[in-house]
């Protein structure tokens, strides 16, 4: 049984780096989040090889390479400031808006 993420700091588009896996070390962006599972698909990462078929029309046999996907806590947020995968915490702004900031330099990391 899936469980929900809980921790929804990451979005669609963010710059992450991975720091566990076969992966580590590496920088990419977020293509896609799926929190039922806690899992994200991030660019040019965990490469997977998928043998197709062809339809006899459009679509031609052969092998397709694609992006698999990571489990969302394998990954780091990248700071710009620090220029590396930091920490979170949520903060209110005056205007009342909540925003991801990052625990090291206090930079406001959501892009408005």
């Amino acid at each position: 049984m899936a469980i929900a993420f809980k921790k929804n700091y990451l979005k669609k588009d963010d710059i992450v780096e991975v720091v566990t896996g076969k992966e580590r070390g590496k920088k990419g962006k977020i293509l896609a989040f799926f929190p039922e599972s806690g899992r994200i698909t991030v660019e040019k990462m965990n490469m997977l090889k998928k043998h197709t078929k062809s339809d006899g029309k459009t679509r031609q046999a052969g092998i397709v390479e694609k992006e698999g996907t990571l489990h969302a806590s394998n990954v780091m947020l990248v700071c710009d400031k620090c220029g590396k995968g930091v920490r979170v915490k949520r903060k209110k702004l005056e205007d009342g808006k909540r925003v991801r900031v990052c625990r090291k330099c206090e930079e406001v990391i959501d892009r408005v």
